[in-house]
């Protein structure tokens, strides 16, 4: 394992953490191969009941990191595609893992961290972490997580937010469903043990079972998300290398107001 993730295993619970937080855990080419190892691993091994996913320091993760997103910047439509299927791997490898996930969301999460928080069966998060879906704001959109997202607020709100970019906090978070459960930063580790207590209570073969069936029943069709990955991955790679794709994420590594700003 990388140093980008931390595994700890306990009592049958997989502990995996984001370890980047100079970064405030944003992704980049060795954490999205470290964590979908991880993950991959803990869904296949047998002692493993459930897994535990979260941030070191005071950051769930801060989506793309910026010298990340600078190559991406300068990268064919080609590398980007390529680029975006293993983001979509990651996402997917989580949404489907055939053991009980949890998301135990110790601080903000942008973009891509909010897609981990939407793949998990259950996301808990301290009181004042804020969240957002900004990439219109660059000149993009938010392709290769939008199915689990969707899934996880609904349309309606998901219309919003990707059209809006606008920040929202835990309250909101957990009012329209990306958090099952907002609590104060001291009782986040109570309010988790809580959930691996109830999760202990139930057959692994019978979980595993009953989480294919709801993702099932609510429409993920595990064999249509490859296809659909593949059309997100097209459709962002092709926004990163146009026109104004490439102006939006110039200004924001440059740190300046893109041309549309105040357009309205």
């Amino acid at each position: 394992m990388t140093d980008s993730i931390l595994s700890e295993r306990r009592d049958g619970i997989c502990w995996l953490t984001l370890n980047r937080p100079q970064v405030h855990n944003a992704f980049d080419d060795a954490l999205i191969a470290a964590l979908t190892l991880a993950l991959e691993q803990a869904g296949a091994d047998p002692a493993v009941r459930a897994v535990v996913l979260s941030g070191n320091g005071s950051c769930f993760s801060a989506g793309a990191d910026l010298n990340w997103m600078r190559g991406m910047a300068g990268a064919s439509e080609a590398e980007n595609h390529a680029d975006s299927l293993r983001l979509a791997r990651l996402m997917r490898t989580l949404q489907y893992l055939p053991k009980p996930t949890v998301a135990r969301v110790n601080g903000a999460a942008y973009g891509g961290g909010v897609g981990l928080v939407a793949c998990c069966d259950i996301a808990i998060g301290v009181d004042g972490s804020k969240f957002a879906l900004s990439e219109v704001k660059l000149g993009l959109v938010p392709a290769v997580i939008s199915p689990y997202v969707v899934a996880a607020i609904g349309l309606r709100q998901a219309r919003r937010l990707f059209i809006t970019g606008e920040v929202f906090d835990a309250t909101t978070a957990a009012r329209i469903g990306l958090l099952h459960a907002s609590v104060p930063a001291v009782e986040l580790d109570e309010a988790i043990a809580r959930q691996l207590h109830l999760l202990g209570k139930a057959g692994p073969n019978a979980q595993r079972e009953a989480k294919q069936l709801a993702l099932r029943i609510g429409g993920a069709d595990a064999a249509q998300a490859e296809r659909i990955d593949e059309e997100n991955a097209a459709l962002i790679a092709r926004l990163r290398v146009s026109e104004e794709g490439q102006h939006g994420l110039a200004a924001f590594l440059d740190k300046r107001a893109p041309a549309w700003v105040g357009g309205l």
